[in-house]
């Protein structure tokens, strides 16, 4: 039997025959869609906003929540959709990341009735987009340091503040807002064309450059009482969206080491020096090894949360120890990759410097490195030394 080159261990025998559909659905959509453009939305600095449609179509907008347009999947299905997307782009898998668990998800979750009814369709259609507003510019990672205020009006609340790195923020049209209010934590529900409420897209990033990142400015914002998550107070509620989302950057990590392990293999397979390939020679082979060996754990890794996640039984802090592991893994094996391409590695001819470039923002946002380390460490010491 020949092992597959990105699944030494063979990880795919363990997955269903829908777990199978849905990935290869997906990887076929990247191989013919994402992928001729993906490298042009790079350089040029462009979210592909023409495959909105096809993602909806495919169900993958909130594919793992039940009812209203969605289609119902299990997690792992779910993690194979962000595996598959990222080995893409981080961008794309951003764009549903954020869709799906950091607006979807809390809907579902937390809203009522009237407000799953009205959104959750047009999210799940593609009609509408939307965006997660909780970080500010001065808090980074200790979120519960919030500005943004919401003081109520009558039947009314009014929102003031503003929130920073805000994926899909000026192609948004409905905003999940975070802010502090008498009780603590809530979230607000924003038409983005909502008096007082603007966007900025923030420019000259080297990394995500084919998605929207933006700031969100709320200035006396006024929204009815229907717009608040009735179902969740306090930083439970926006720290909940950040388990989804995380657990979904912990299979898609693994997406993008394994592009850059198969453009390596390409490479170095045909690139000959010194009159022998360099896949022939044994510092390339320890790479090469290396690199497999990475993703072999990491994809077992994800696969061992997603089995837990669907039966209920996957804590935080196994969510943070999967997405530290995973995405420094990818890092490590985009580096390697980019190296083993040598000067060709700089261009974005090829995909490692990408993302490589991708990863480094994957490693900070949802939850820095560091902040991760700290969750596991608790979980060790039952101390906390946030």
């Amino acid at each position: 039997m020949e092992l597959d080159k990105l699944d030494l261990l063979d990880v795919r025998a363990e997955l269903s025959e829908e777990e199978c559909l849905t990935q290869d659905t997906v990887a076929r959509f990247v191989d013919q869609s994402v992928l001729p453009i993906i490298a042009e939305c790079f350089t040029a600095g462009r979210f592909p906003a023409e495959l909105i449609q096809d993602l909806a179509g495919l169900g993958l907008l909130g594919a793992n929540l039940e009812g209203h347009g969605c289609a119902g999947l299990n997690n792992i299905c779910y993690g194979l959709i962000c595996q598959e997307l990222e080995r893409g782009d981080s961008g794309l898998r951003s764009f549903v990341s954020v869709q799906s668990s950091l607006v979807m998800y809390p809907i579902a979750a937390f809203g009522s009735e009237a407000q799953k009814a009205q959104w959750l369709p047009a999210l799940a259609s593609g009609e509408a987009v939307g965006c997660f507003g909780l970080t500010e510019a001065h808090g980074g990672s200790d979120p519960a340091n919030m500005k943004t205020i919401a003081r109520r009006d009558g039947n009314d609340w009014r929102l003031t503040g503003s929130k920073m790195w805000i994926t899909n923020g000026s192609i948004a049209d409905l905003s999940l807002v975070w802010a502090q209010t008498e009780d603590g934590v809530r979230g607000f529900l924003i038409e983005t064309d909502a008096p007082g409420f603007a966007t900025q897209e923030i420019q000259n990033k080297f990394s995500l450059r084919a998605s929207v990142t933006s700031a969100l400015f709320l200035d006396d914002v006024r929204v009815p009482a229907e717009a608040v998550l009735p179902g969740v107070v306090g930083m439970r509620g926006p720290l909940s969206c950040l388990s989804q989302a995380r657990y979904g950057i912990v299979w898609g990590a693994v997406g993008a080491a394994q592009a850059c392990l198969a453009e390596a293999l390409g490479f170095t397979s045909t690139r000959e020096l010194f009159g022998r390939p360099l896949t022939a020679t044994q510092a390339v082979q320890i790479q090469l090894a290396d690199m497999a060996r990475k993703i072999s754990t990491a994809q077992l890794l994800a696969l061992h949360l997603g089995r837990r996640k669907d039966a209920g039984k996957l804590d935080p802090s196994q969510i943070s120890l999967g997405k530290w592991n995973n995405v420094r893994m990818a890092l490590q094996v985009a580096r390697t990759g980019r190296e083993l391409l040598g000067a060709s590695g700089i261009t974005t001819e090829f995909n490692a410097i990408r993302h490589m470039l991708n990863l480094e923002t994957v490693l900070t946002y949802e939850g820095t490195e560091t902040v991760h380390q700290l969750v596991v460490g608790k979980e060790l010491t039952g101390r906390s030394a946030f």
